[in-house]
């Protein structure tokens, strides 16, 4: 299966498209941030949990599939793997490790996109 390209003007599609392809996979409490307004950092966050460094690991390689992210981190592990896309980063995270950050309290203001 060839990988997805995206252009830039599209970050809020590929941000839904993602973040489908994480529920397909099971993956719980799934957040879309638009940072446009609000960030230089990026244009979206995602963020999800996975119940186990195998589930997260298993949404991972998913996304990686399907798309071809600039850069990855935190597979060993999998209590909190990056993926980011430029315009998107996606955070997976086990349950206690995303409580533990807290990034919906740091970006809770932003806007939420429904996908």
């Amino acid at each position: 299966m060839s990988k997805k390209n995206f252009k830039k003007n599209s970050s809020r599609e590929l941000a839904k498209a993602l973040a489908r392809l994480i529920d397909k996979k099971k993956g719980e409490d799934i957040v879309i941030f638009d940072l446009r307004e609000i960030s230089p950092i990026t244009d979206y966050f995602i963020i999800a949990s996975g119940l186990s460094n195998i589930h997260i690991k298993t949404i991972a390689e998913e996304l990686l599939q399907q798309y071809q992210p600039d850069h990855i981190e935190g597979m060993e592990a999998a209590t909190w793997v990056l993926i980011d896309f430029f315009d998107i980063i996606v955070h997976l995270f086990q349950p206690d490790t995303r409580e533990f950050y807290g990034l919906e309290r740091l970006w809770g203001d932003a806007p939420r996109v429904k996908f």
